[in-house]
């Protein structure tokens, strides 16, 4: 089924930032530098400024609070390079009812460009308690934070996924995750397991939030030596990354990953496993997983290999048996998620040859696509601190987040999609 739009007619969003053509924060403009295309009734809201860069991080997440008044961002004085051991990021507060006037109320050296620091409101407290990852005593940590109080609470380890009722998070080494993975793990620390291939004592840990307690549940090295193949050379270095949670919080998914020192690219098996370690399930084995979402408790959208076929696909985690959603439609890769009723799936795309990304909504009951807008990304911003879009929900699914360089330097923006998706 082809690709449909809401409308044919194509409104030119331009948001032209004051200055020069290097500014802290600002990168040097091309032929297509600030323009975002969006199409109706799709209004686009800027909610940060320059010359300092704003962005949240992953597509996971929610930044919204509660009430839908504050939203989580993240600022830096700069955007088109990777950041130094020790840089400082801010946290802050966007409130949506004043000019989205960012308040700062924390700083972290635990962060990087496409994750951030993990900062997320605390599922049990959405409208008064945060979580995120910062660096105490030559360790990494989390911090919960009320944002009211201004108290705060420190856990022995950082956190990556949240349990669904707050109780619990999952986590992995970051340290090695930045080398890895670049762009993905943290740098403010030296790596502890470099040149060991696949380390028996470090890899998914489950932490207490209440208590603190910790433990390590499925090694690195276990990984390593699962249904191994002739693809697990002796010298291929493991590591996990992508931890979420099912709605009910009964399972979580990881990825697996590997490579060969020297070479480009990895491959990657897709888990799920229950929050104490137990019931570790293999569903996708050919090598390709990239980004996911939960539908439901029993079944993963995935852009991911079968076969030597690059598709969406859903996986059943009862069954194994997986299908193609969204064939001839969703046709590439992208940062997949439900809204939270279910109904739509938010996607994006990757940069195409005039360097523009595409952002839309997807309807499985039938296979209806929806394309909200195309923005530019400035090729300048490459790599690790390349600039996805990553478009996240609002609680009450009318709205869109996304972090965006099409004007020049890398903010947060907000996209009205209640037209469409409560029509």
């Amino acid at each position: 089924m082809p690709s449909q739009s809401f409308n044919r007619r194509h409104f030119l969003t331009r948001a032209v930032a004051a200055g020069a053509l290097l500014t802290p924060g600002l990168i040097g403009r091309s032929a297509h530098a600030a323009e975002a295309i969006l199409e109706p009734p799709f209004p686009l809201r800027k909610l940060t400024r320059g010359p300092k860069s704003h962005f949240f991080g992953y597509y996971d997440k929610c930044p919204w609070d509660a009430t839908g008044r504050y939203l989580l961002g993240l600022e830096i004085g700069f955007c088109d390079r990777n950041p130094k051991p020790g840089e400082p990021l801010v946290l802050g507060l966007l409130d949506l009812e004043n000019a989205a006037r960012f308040a700062p109320f924390d700083e972290t050296t635990a962060w990087s460009w496409q994750q951030g620091t993990m900062l997320q409101w605390m599922p049990n407290a959405p409208g008064r308690e945060v979580i995120y990852n910062s660096v105490r005593d030559g360790a990494y940590v989390a911090i919960v934070r009320d944002v009211l109080a201004g108290t705060t609470r420190v856990l022995p380890q950082p956190i990556y996924a949240v349990s669904p009722d707050g109780k619990r998070a999952v986590t992995l080494p970051f340290d090695r995750l930045n080398r890895l993975r670049p762009g993905y793990g943290y740098m403010a620390l030296p790596e502890r397991h470099k040149g060991i291939a696949a380390p028996e004592d470090a890899g998914i840990a489950v932490i207490d939030i209440a208590s603190g307690e910790h433990r390590l549940i499925i090694p690195i090295a276990w990984a390593s030596r699962n249904k191994t193949d002739a693809r697990f050379t002796p010298d291929a270095e493991h590591w996990f990354n992508h931890l979420q949670f099912n709605p009910s919080g009964t399972r979580f998914l990881f990825l697996h990953r590997w490579s060969r020192p020297g070479t480009s690219g990895w491959q990657t098996r897709l888990y799920t496993a229950r929050p104490d370690g137990s019931d570790v399930r293999l569903h996708a084995d050919d090598g390709m997983t990239s980004h996911f979402d939960w539908r439901d408790d029993r079944t993963i959208l995935a852009w991911a290999r079968v076969g030597k076929t690059d598709r969406f696909y859903l996986f059943n985690v009862d069954t194994n048996e997986s299908e193609v959603m969204g064939e001839g439609v969703l046709t590439r890769d992208g940062h997949c998620s439900y809204s939270p009723d279910r109904r739509w799936v938010l996607n994006d795309t990757y940069p195409d040859k005039e360097h523009m990304r595409t952002l839309m909504l997807y309807r499985p009951a039938d296979a209806r696509r929806i394309d909200i807008g195309r923005f530019h990304h400035p090729p300048q911003l490459t790599g690790a601190f390349r600039c996805d879009l990553h478009p996240r929900w609002s609680r009450d699914g009318r709205q869109v987040c996304i972090d965006s360089a099409h004007d020049g330097a890398r903010q947060l923006y907000v996209i009205d999609v209640s037209a469409v998706v409560k029509g």
